[in-house]
């Protein structure tokens, strides 16, 4: 018996020897379509198909990855639809394999082919229920072509309550510490509260604003209703906004833009009360439904607020037909004309509007700004030129004083901080302590050979979060530099890795952070954002004489020092 089983063995081992060998010989398809026709790849594929029928055991037919590198080295190329074509090709060759259907669909994404995206896509789904970028494209595509008309729109009672408890299920078992900074009785009590809201009159509009709350509860930086606050604002009938920009700065209510009504409510006005309700109280219930990370509340919410306030205020308050407010310096209610159109206009006073700039202010001060980090893959070699070119001019220059803006910084590839970061400490530092095992940021990172000597001052507000809180943190830990601003929304912990979904019934959209990133840092609290060494936020006199204030603070910082 065990004569026969060696012999048994040393057959398969034989066979599976010349098997390799066969295989290891075999000419690569893939090497071979791009040397006869890349260029036609109709060509290209007729030739395929003959080399198959004539020559099959000459070449690796029987390897799917041949084509599909094939196809991803034609849209890296830019020829999306060449690239369709050997996809194509790919699945009929392997109807079973789940990675093909998947390229197809990412080239049909690509091509803005949406219909045959999402086919595709499903398709590999089918195959692989556990291929999740099938799954998040899906999402993706389903998010951008959304209905974006349904404020209106009525579901059952019962729709609406297996959709608010299949979003608090999602958020409680995606997101890893749901219960970080809210107790999960506080949790579902809010929930149970929520379900006793909803009937069956309850609108699409009115549904949304009970979940934005429930993703909040949870204060994850990463976990939103997406697009901050833009399903919420683009399906509001203009006629149904709140008629004037508004302004939260300092605790304080300010009329910024009085639009349709500058004949009867001045510009930089303080607003005491909307229809009867404070000030306070609105911005305290409009808080409870926009997501920040951890306990930072008013510095990272109150620049949500401020962008979207004519949506905001007609949401907390019910969607009144009709407004009216006391001002200060004046005890009888004003009656605000109600607005025909209404069309969104970002108002910034940065004079950075690119991804990133770089200037000096005068010999002895240099400006690094970065509005994102948001370079990934083979896009992020674009912003490490940018840090690169940037500090040898100042290493050249040899300024006194470097400011590194990141206001507004809302995150983006975590290596844009780590290489910035590089460029200022003294000593290797260790960027995570806590991050996917893959994060090669979990080991020592050295300072490069030259890195700036002078002093640096870092630009920080509530919406410097993501990976800018985790340079700030770094900075701050370090002793890198001085901060001035406002307090970031977050700081060293964060669960990044946000994934899009999408409620059954109601399709309303959300976002939630799944994977863990703390940074190593002992001297700065999970549960807040960085506090800035010292605290400047524009105020309602320099906004509306378009002065900077933090910059200004720090310039006549540096003049003191």
């Amino acid at each position: 018996m065990m004569f026969k089983q060696f012999i048994i063995l040393n057959s398969i081992l034989f066979f599976a020897s010349i098997s390799n060998a066969q295989i290891q010989s075999q000419k690569s398809i893939k090497e071979t379509l791009i040397s006869y026709a890349y260029n036609n790849i109709d060509k290209a594929i007729r030739h395929y198909k003959i080399l198959k029928k004539d020559n099959s055991k000459q070449y690796n037919f029987n390897d799917k990855n041949e084509l599909n590198n094939l196809g991803y080295q034609l849209m890296n190329d830019g020829r999306v639809d060449d690239a369709i074509k050997i996809f194509q090709l790919l699945v009929f060759e392997f109807p079973n394999d789940f990675n093909g259907y998947d390229s197809l669909g990412e080239a049909y994404y690509m091509n803005e082919n949406y219909e045959k995206a999402v086919i595709n896509y499903q398709k590999s789904l089918d195959l692989n229920p556990k291929n999740t970028n099938a799954e998040r494209f899906i999402t993706k595509i389903k998010f951008e072509n959304r209905d974006k008309n349904k404020f209106y729109k009525i579901y059952t009672k019962q729709q609406y309550l297996d959709d608010l408890y299949e979003l608090a299920h999602s958020l409680t078992t995606v997101n890893p510490h749901p219960y970080k900074s809210i107790s999960k009785e506080e949790f579902w009590k809010v929930v149970e509260d929520k379900k006793d809201l909803i009937t069956d009159k309850t609108t699409y509009a009115e549904f949304i604003w009970h979940c934005s709350e429930l993703v909040a509860n949870i204060n994850c930086g990463h976990s939103a209703i997406p697009m901050y606050f833009q399903q919420e604002s683009e399906m509001l009938p203009d006629t149904l906004r709140f008629p004037m920009e508004l302004s939260y700065i300092d605790n304080r209510l300010y009329v910024i833009d009085p639009l349709i009504n500058k004949n009867q409510v001045k510009v930089g006005i303080e607003i005491f009360s909307i229809n009867g309700k404070s000030s306070f109280e609105i911005i305290e219930d409009i808080f409870k439904h926009t997501s920040s990370q951890g306990k930072v509340e008013n510095p990272a919410k109150r620049h949500l607020f401020n962008g979207r306030a004519t949506a905001m205020v007609p949401y907390s308050l019910g969607f009144p037909k009709e407004y009216e407010v006391i001002i200060k310096g004046r005890q009888e209610p004003i009656f605000l004309k109600m607005l025909d159109e209404y069309t969104f206009q970002f108002k910034s006073l940065r004079t950075c509007k690119d991804a990133f700039c770089f200037n000096f202010i005068n010999e002895n001060i240099a400006l690094l700004t970065i509005n994102h980090w948001d370079f990934y893959g083979n896009k992020f070699h674009i912003l490490q030129k940018f840090i690169d070119d940037s500090f040898e001019e100042i290493n050249k220059k040899m300024p006194k004083n470097l400011i590194i803006d990141v206001r507004g910084n809302g995150g983006g590839n975590s290596w844009g901080a780590a290489h910035v970061l590089q460029y200022l400490v003294k000593t290797p530092f260790t960027y995570f302590k806590v991050a996917p095992l893959n994060d090669s940021k979990l080991q020592p990172l050295k300072p490069f050979k030259t890195t700036y000597k002078g002093n640096v001052y870092f630009l920080t507000d509530g919406r410097s979060g993501s990976t800018t809180g985790q340079l700030l943190a770094l900075a701050k830990h370090h002793n890198l530099g001085t901060l001035i601003g406002e307090e970031s929304n977050g700081g060293i912990f964060y669960t990044g890795g946000q994934q899009m979904f999408c409620l059954k019934n109601t399709n309303v959209f959300y976002l939630v952070g799944r994977f863990t990133h703390i940074n190593d840092v002992d001297s700065i609290s999970q549960e807040r954002g960085v506090q800035p060494h010292h605290y400047s936020v524009r105020t309602i006199e320099d906004w509306l004489n378009g002065i900077d204030t933090t910059l200004k603070y720090t310039l006549e910082l540096i003049n003191k020092e």
